[in-house]
């Protein structure tokens, strides 16, 4: 993946996004602030519906929780997707050699995949889910929701790494 990430650093140096983060003074902490702010929608979002699927407050509906909270979680992952495309650029030749910062990517991967998987096979039936989802259904949930907190907290050790 290095190559990849490698190519990447220097596109984005080149297009003058690297230059811009790494030049001002306030463009890395806002997109910092802003890739935190992404995460608390995204994590908070999404993290209430995978709860709930899991088998908490069962006096709210799944499928009205789940329509209201997945754009919040949605738009979280939006956020981070632009911030964190600054946060790169501004050091990419080392995060692209970063072994932390790899694992992060495929956390994230998984979490999307995760996520298509469960809105492919389950979309259509959560609405008729008063009782409580389904085992399987319960475990794409948990982990989602572990997927989303480990690339979280991967993402507060590419300092240590």
């Amino acid at each position: 993946m290095e190559p990849v990430l490698t190519a990447a650093a220097a596109w984005l140096d080149a297009v003058g996004v690297g230059p811009w983060s790494r030049g001002s003074a306030l463009v890395y902490p806002v997109a910092n602030t802003l890739h935190l702010l992404g995460l608390v929608m995204l994590v908070g979002g999404i993290g209430v519906v995978d709860l709930r699927f899991i088998g908490l407050w069962r006096g709210l509906p799944m499928a009205e929780l789940s329509r209201a909270l997945t754009p919040v979680a949605i738009g979280g992952l939006a956020l981070m997707v632009a911030s964190g495309t600054v946060l790169f650029a501004a050091d990419g030749a080392a995060l692209a050699r970063s072994a932390i910062f790899e694992r992060k990517l495929i956390i994230i991967a998984a979490a999307l995949a995760n996520a298509v998987a469960f809105r492919w096979i389950w979309r259509a039936r959560i609405a008729g889910w008063t009782d409580g989802a389904p085992r399987p259904a319960q475990a794409m949930a948990a982990a989602s929701l572990l997927l989303w907190l480990a690339a979280g907290a991967s993402g507060r050790w590419i300092a240590y790494g």
